[in-house]
């Protein structure tokens, strides 16, 4: 049986997904380590949630003479589970914006979103030098976010979200995610890359921060991100 939302199911399987969640993917062990518990009884529970599509799994390359280790993730549906905040009316919204008035127009209204949500967000950052502004945008989407990571790496930073409270827009009209790429870029003052997609299949957005390469702000508004390159087979 599947299931609409986290709350409806069994307080042992919300757990594990809420772990897969904040992991991005686990093995058995380390699900077993994450919750205190046996392998075993995370075989139980992991299993009827594969069954119903909320995860699958992935077997990892072999190492050593042993069987291949296998790492579980959420699926689509899975992801479906945790809150969101969208509604199908703003796909019909988007697409009538662009159909009705044209791509232009479509792009100054998405200006005008990332205007609001600069003046939302630039008076908590005043006076904070870049570490303190990243770990204040882990709330971007969500006040104190628990799916938000900040990592700090070799020039600067990945901003890391596990939960997009828009994700099913944002499958489908992916240029609305160019919003929180402008407005980070805005707020940080220098170069933000997307660097993982939910769109790509990789279970998160993870947001690359160039600490090393400033950018003058002061006209910009909305810009579409760049296309990632697709993996080749």
């Amino acid at each position: 049986m599947a299931f609409d939302r986290l709350g409806d199911l069994s307080e042992p399987r919300r757990k594990l997904l809420v772990h897969l969640k904040l992991r991005g993917g686990a093995t058995i062990a380390e699900l077993a380590s994450d919750l205190g518990t046996s392998g075993e009884a995370v075989r139980q529970q992991i299993t009827p949630l594969e069954d119903e599509g909320s995860v699958d799994r992935e077997v990892l390359p072999p190492v050593g003479a042993g069987r291949p280790a296998v790492r579980f993730r959420l699926t689509e549906n899975g992801e479906r589970l945790f809150p969101k905040s969208y509604d199908d009316l703003t796909v019909v919204l988007v697409d009538a914006i662009r159909e009705e008035l044209g791509e232009e127009a479509l792009v100054r209204i998405l200006s005008r979103l990332t205007d609001s949500r600069v003046a939302a967000l630039a008076p908590r950052l005043k006076k904070l030098n870049l570490r303190q502004k990243m770990n204040a945008l882990r709330a971007i989407y969500d006040k104190e976010d628990p799916f938000v990571e900040v990592e700090e790496v070799d020039g600067g930073y990945r901003l890391v979200e596990r939960n997009c409270p828009f994700l099913s827009v944002a499958l489908m009209r992916p240029l609305l995610c160019s919003c929180t790429v402008s407005v980070l870029t805005r707020l940080l003052e220098c170069e933000v890359v997307r660097e993982e997609r939910f769109q790509d299949g990789h279970g998160c957005c993870a947001f690359r921060v160039h600490a090393d390469r400033p950018i003058d702000v002061s006209r910009l508004r909305f810009r579409r991100e760049p296309e990632l390159p697709r993996a080749t087979s």
